[in-house]
């Protein structure tokens, strides 16, 4: 590649001593080597130097010694600590900041912002999640049971929703200002259940209410209704398998009689695992999202909205949350009981 550039830098000093100029020079070197031979920033280069009178078309010397770099050492330092700056890895390998930017692009190697996840797990939480998504995983392979499913959660719905945006402006210009969402801002609850063919039952609470066990039970009354109504081959033949996650209305001595007076098959489910929840890694990702920047007036539009959202929905988006379980679970097996992020 070195004498590849002295090559082309020979034939620069030519064009140039013949009186030509930057731009008929790399035209007349690009038509005979391709077009990527030099770039007009490289003739503008060398032609600065001739008019100076500078005609060494050989690299000026380099001093200091070799640095000769260990991409290994690059990426053991990377492996012990994610969040480590260029700037300290320079520190460490005694290398130039450029080197390392090279070395880093070569490997495919980028700065992401870190996922927030919601728990610092500990050993037992790990240990729990691998054992009970090793066993739910084992036992849909043998038995499948997904079609069975009815998953149900609690999501905060708020009427006003503040979404800070950028905006061009010119240097030296305040940004534009928009007004901060308030601490305690206006909202409701939204209680829903669902399963692969779509919503069997939701409803909202009264503002700022919220779930307890008495709540809960008599909700799981309403749904059991609705389950008659929608889904009368699992009361009469297959059997419900009933999941939500371990809050406690959920895990309340209540609740559960009234689970085990159902003859509902209640699925484990391990503290701290959103992301083996379908509500929260699929149907209320794709609600927040659909809201973000919407302001609602009233109870009543808002409810509207929801309506709409969740029927418009197609089929295959409700089966494709419950099918994604087997491999979730699988993942947090082979992953040691972590986190999935995406």
């Amino acid at each position: 590649m070195e004498g590849n550039n002295v090559f082309f830098r020979c034939i620069m000093l030519f064009y140039f001593c013949k009186g030509k100029n930057t731009t008929q020079t790399r035209k007349k070197i690009c038509a005979v080597y391709g077009e990527d031979a030099v770039s007009d920033r490289m003739c503008q280069k060398w032609f600065a130097k001739f008019r100076s009178g500078e005609m060494n078309i050989e690299d000026a010397p380099r001093f200091g010694r070799p640095v000769t770099i260990d991409v290994d050492q690059i990426t053991a330092l990377i492996d012990s600590d994610r969040q480590i700056t260029v700037r300290e890895i320079t520190a460490r390998l005694n290398i130039g900041k450029s080197a390392v930017s090279e070395h880093l692009n070569k490997l495919q190697i980028i700065k992401k912002l870190d996922v927030w996840v919601p728990h610092d797990l500990t050993e037992k939480n790990r240990i729990d999640r691998i054992s009970i998504s090793d066993l739910l995983y084992k036992r849909n392979e043998y038995d499948p049971f997904l079609k069975r499913i009815i998953t149900g959660d609690e999501k905060w719905i708020i009427y006003n929703n503040v979404e800070r945006k950028r905006s061009w402006s010119k240097r030296g210009e305040l940004p534009l200002t928009t007004l901060k969402a308030g601490l305690h801002r206006k909202k409701v609850m939204l209680c829903i259940w669902w399963n692969w063919k779509g919503i069997v039952y939701y409803e909202l609470l009264p503002n700022n209410e919220t779930i307890d066990s008495d709540k809960y039970c008599s909700q799981l009354d309403k749904l059991k209704v609705e389950i008659t109504k929608k889904c009368p081959e699992l009361i009469n033949r297959k059997g419900v398998v009933f999941h939500h996650d371990n809050t406690r209305p959920h895990t309340s001595l209540q609740t559960r009689q009234k689970l085990l007076a159902f003859g509902w098959d209640v699925l484990p489910h391990p503290p701290y695992s959103p992301d083996i929840a379908s509500s929260d890694y699929h149907l209320f990702r794709s609600l927040q999202n659909s809201i973000n920047g919407l302001n609602f007036a009233s109870l009543e539009l808002l409810k509207n909205y929801l309506n709409s959202f969740f029927a418009e929905k197609p089929q295959d988006f409700y089966e494709r949350g419950i099918m994604k379980l087997p491999k979730r679970w699988k993942s947090i097996v082979q992953n040691n009981g972590a986190y999935i992020t995406e």
